[in-house]
């Protein structure tokens, strides 16, 4: 696998807290998408509206992914944008920049927020996280302002709301639990965080009261959400070698759950199903894996690092079938529509496959830049969108 370059840009984005700028070129040391071959569509897509919010992640590694609830999607951009568009038809309902903004782009001078967390929705509330670690809680009627805090590090993780409690990662190893009410803090676990790791956090989870998270350190936490105390924790990737380089383990993938247990992947690790109440290993494959997975009927799917789709079965973990020609394509996390899973990549290509079988049935192309957001579901359309802020609804006809 020749992601060296890549790799160490990453880490150097990890160890600076920079903006990932760099770009690859003919001189990097990493292998070339696999070229995509002709397609006979097996299935009818089509693309119900697409439209731009601000400038999208851009270089930030934050993968920044829309939210739907209650017919609207919510969606946040680097440049300070925070948009509230009709989930069928793109329409802005409103549009919200909070401080001072010059300009079109977002620079270092800018007093705007710079979103990279988020959002996350739940009833009323909006919630998102900014590039130099502020949290807002907004209306979702109007974007008004409810609260806001400081913590005290970049928050690039969608945060998760549930039961009053706000719950956000933090780029230097924290999971801060806040009051939904008014932002005031109800409690802290900090993990350390290795000299190494890759751009970018697993987001939080919370199933029946327990928040679910992976961390740079390749371990799965289960905690409390009421108090923030630890129930389990369990190993995803070891890290073991002789340099830091060679010991890099991280879960930046998000974590899905069918209700019964949760699946998660570590980076040079394994993916593992775990059981909710204890984080005993019911099933383990060796698999590394950055982006996350998808779960839905008696599958869960998952890319690998290489660019591999793989379909497990839930319960027991047997291979049901692997995808391998989007090698390299350094794919999103899939998600399942309907028969169908559906990833992006790393040229704007959005490629449907067969849930069943894992062939291709469809492709269409957002656009030219890269898709490293999750796609997301939201009844029966799925929302693609890209680095610079370019999101396209599609759905599938029967």
């Amino acid at each position: 696998m020749k992601h060296s370059t890549l790799l160490l840009a990453a880490l150097a984005v990890s160890l600076t807290g920079c903006n990932w700028i760099k770009s690859l070129g003919k001189k990097d040391n990493v292998e070339p998408p696999t070229p995509l071959t002709e397609l006979v569509p097996t299935a009818q897509v089509e693309k119900a509206w697409s439209e731009g919010v601000g400038s999208g992640a851009r270089a930030s590694g934050a993968r920044l992914a829309p939210i739907v609830a209650d017919g609207r999607l919510y969606s946040a951009a680097i440049d300070g944008t925070l948009e509230a568009m009709d989930a069928a038809t793109g329409r802005t309902l409103w549009q919200k920049h909070i401080g001072e903004r010059h300009g079109m782009l977002w620079s270092r001078t800018d007093n705007t927020v710079r979103w990279s967390g988020g959002p996350a929705v739940e009833g009323d509330l909006l919630v998102v996280g900014g590039l130099d670690g502020q949290v807002y809680a907004l209306s979702t009627q109007d974007g008004s302002e409810r609260w806001n805090v400081q913590l005290s590090s970049e928050v690039i993780a969608a945060p998760a709301i549930s039961g009053g409690t706000v719950v956000v990662r933090t780029n230097d190893g924290r999971l801060v639990g806040l009051s939904a009410a008014d932002g005031s803090r109800k409690w802290i676990f900090d993990q350390a965080v290795p000299a190494l790791s890759l751009r970018g956090n697993s987001a939080p989870l919370i199933v029946n009261g327990v928040v679910y998270d992976g961390h740079d350190n390749g371990r799965v936490i289960a905690i409390r959400v009421d108090d923030g105390n630890e129930l389990w924790l369990q190993t995803l990737s070891g890290g073991e070698g002789r340099s830091e380089v060679e010991r890099l383990a991280d879960v930046d993938g998000n974590i899905v759950s069918d209700g019964q247990a949760i699946f998660a992947g570590g980076y040079r690790g394994q993916f593992m199903a775990l059981a909710l109440d204890s984080g005993r290993p019911l099933w383990q494959r060796d698999l590394s894996s950055y982006a996350g997975a998808a779960v839905g009927g008696n599958k869960v799917v998952v890319a690998d690092a290489d660019g591999n789709v793989w379909a497990f079965d839930r319960e027991t973990g047997v291979n049901l079938w692997k995808q391998d020609q989007l090698k390299y394509r350094w794919l999103s996390a899939p998600v399942i529509q309907g028969n169908y899973v559906v990833v992006g990549d790393s040229e704007g290509y959005v490629h449907w496959l067969g849930l069943d079988d894992g062939k291709f049935a469809a492709r269409e192309r957002l656009g030219k830049q890269p898709i490293e957001g999750a796609p997301l579901v939201g009844g029966d359309l799925v929302y693609v969108e890209d680095v610079k802020g370019h999101i396209g609804a599609y759905r599938v006809r029967q």
